[in-house]
C-alpha cells in the first residue's frame, strides 16, 4: 500500500492553565500534525508535541524534519511498519517528536487496513483506564490547594504534582494537597530533575507519611548511578521518565537498578514501535510502566491510550494535557468521560479513531 501524499500542518492551541516545572513552563501546545495518504485511499493521522528542554526538537525543527522524512518514505508501502521505521530512525538521532507523529500516522494507516481499532490490532482488549490530572508549580500553596480542589471537582481520582523547588519547599505544598484529597486519592510527584540527591532524599523522607505513589525523575538525567543510590536509600519508588528514551535506556537503567517504572511517552520514544520496545524490556525484568504526555490533543494521546489498552504491563497513565486546551482541534478520537474526569474512553473504529480538523489547523505543506 503505497503511500502518495504526505501534508504536514502546525497547531497551536493554548492551555486553560499554563504549567510551570522545574525544566520550565509551557503555555500551550505548539504542535505538528502529520496526514499520510495511501493509493488505496485509507489516510493515517498523527501529531509530535516537542517538548525542547526534554526532546531537544521545538515546533520549527520538527516542521522541517517533516518535510524530509516525507521525502524519505513518500511512494514506500505504507504498511512495513518496521522497515518505515528504521528508516525513519536511521535519518536522525533526535527529532524524536516528529519521528513519533510519522509512526502515529502509519499505526493509523495499518489498523485501518486490518479494519481494527488500534488496541486491537496490537493485540490488546479493552479494560478500565483513568489518567490522572497534573498541578505545575505554583507560587503559594493555596494556589496548589485551589488547583486541586477544581481535579477532584472533575472527578479525577489521581493527582500529579510538580515539585522541585529549593530545600523542602515542595513538603508543605504535597502535604496540604494530601490533606484536602483524603487517603483515597492517589498522588504522586514528579521534580522533573529538579533535584539533586541530598535534596531528593530529604524531600522524599520528610514525606513518607503521605502515601505517595511514586518519585517521578527526582535527580538529573545523566545521575543513573545516584538514581539507584536513591532507590536503595527510599521506601517510595522511583519512576524514570527523562532518562528513558529508548529501548536501549530502559535496559540500562533495569540493569543499574535504577527504577521500579518506567515512563513511555511516545513523543520521547520516536513513537508506538520503540514504546513497545521499552515496555517488553521492562516486563521481562518485572518492572511495570506508565505512559506519559507533553502537550499533545485528544489524537495523540488516543494512540498513547490504545498503547497502553494493548500492553497491561502499563499501569499508570498521565494522559490529561488536552484537558486543558482552551480549544479542541479534534474529530472523534478518545474522550475524558463528563461524569468521571479520569476515564478515558477510546473509539472502536479502525485505527486510533481520530483526525484533525483541518481548519484548526496552519501552515499546511504538501509532499
Amino acid at each position: 500500500m503505497k503511500i502518495t501524499q504526505i501534508d504536514i500542518f502546525k497547531l497551536n492551541v493554548p492551555f486553560q492553565y499554563p504549567i510551570k516545572v522545574a525544566l520550565g513552563e509551557i503555555a500551550g501546545a505548539e504542535n505538528i500534525a502529520i496526514k499520510i495518504t495511501t493509493e488505496s485511499g485509507l489516510v493515517g493521522w498523527g501529531e509530535a508535541s516537542p517538548c525542547c528542554y526534554i526532546t531537544g526538537d521545538t515546533q520549527a525543527t520538527n516542521y522541517q524534519t517533516a518535510q524530509q522524512l516525507a521525502q524519505l518514505i513518500k511512494g514506500k508501502d505504507a504498511l512495513a511498519i518496521e522497515a518505515r521505521m528504521t528508516e525513519i530512525n536511521g535519518f536522525t538521532v533526535g527529532e524524536p517528536s516528529i519521528r513519533s507523529a510519522f509512526d502515529m500516522a502509519l499505526y493509523d494507516i495499518a489498523a485501518k487496513a486490518a479494519d481494527m481499532p488500534l488496541y486491537q490490532f496490537l493485540g490488546g482488549e479493552k479494560r478500565a483506564i483513568r489518567t490522572d490530572l497534573t498541578i505545575g508549580i505554583q507560587d503559594t500553596v493555596a494556589q496548589t490547594v485551589a488547583r486541586a480542589q477544581s481535579i477532584l471537582d472533575a472527578g479525577f481520582d489521581a493527582i500529579k504534582l510538580k515539585v522541585g523547588r529549593p530545600g523542602l519547599e515542595d513538603v508543605v505544598h504535597v502535604a496540604a494537597v494530601r490533606e484536602l484529597a483524603g487517603p483515597g486519592i492517589a498522588i504522586k510527584m514528579d521534580s522533573n530533575q529538579g533535584w539533586d540527591y541530598p535534596t531528593a532524599v530529604a524531600n522524599i523522607q520528610a514525606m513518607q507519611s503521605l502515601n505517595l505513589q511514586y518519585s517521578e525523575q527526582p535527580l538529573a538525567v545523566w545521575d543513573v548511578d545516584n538514581l539507584a543510590r536513591l532507590r536503595d536509600k527510599v521506601e517510595l519508588p522511583i519512576c524514570a521518565d527523562e532518562s528513558v528514551f529508548d529501548h536501549h535506556d530502559a535496559l540500562k537503567l533495569i540493569r543499574a537498578g535504577a527504577a521500579d517504572y518506567l515512563n513511555i511517552k511516545l513523543g520521547k520514544a520516536g513513537g508506538i514501535h520503540t514504546g513497545l520496545k521499552i515496555n517488553a524490556i521492562a516486563e521481562a525484568a518485572g518492572c511495570k510502566c506508565m505512559i506519559g504526555c507533553f502537550g499533545e490533543s485528544r489524537l495523540g494521546l488516543g494512540a498513547a491510550a490504545h498503547l497502553a489498552l494493548a500492553r497491561p504491563n502499563i499501569v499508570f497513565l498521565d494522559l490529561d494535557s488536552a484537558y486543558d486546551f482552551k480549544t479542541d482541534p479534534v474529530r472523534g478520537g478518545m474522550t475524558y468521560d463528563p461524569k468521571l474526569g479520569g476515564v478515558i474512553h477510546v473509539t472502536d473504529e479502525p485505527g486510533h479513531g481520530a483526525s484533525f480538523d483541518e481548519a484548526a489547523l496552519t501552515d499546511g505543506i504538501v509532499v
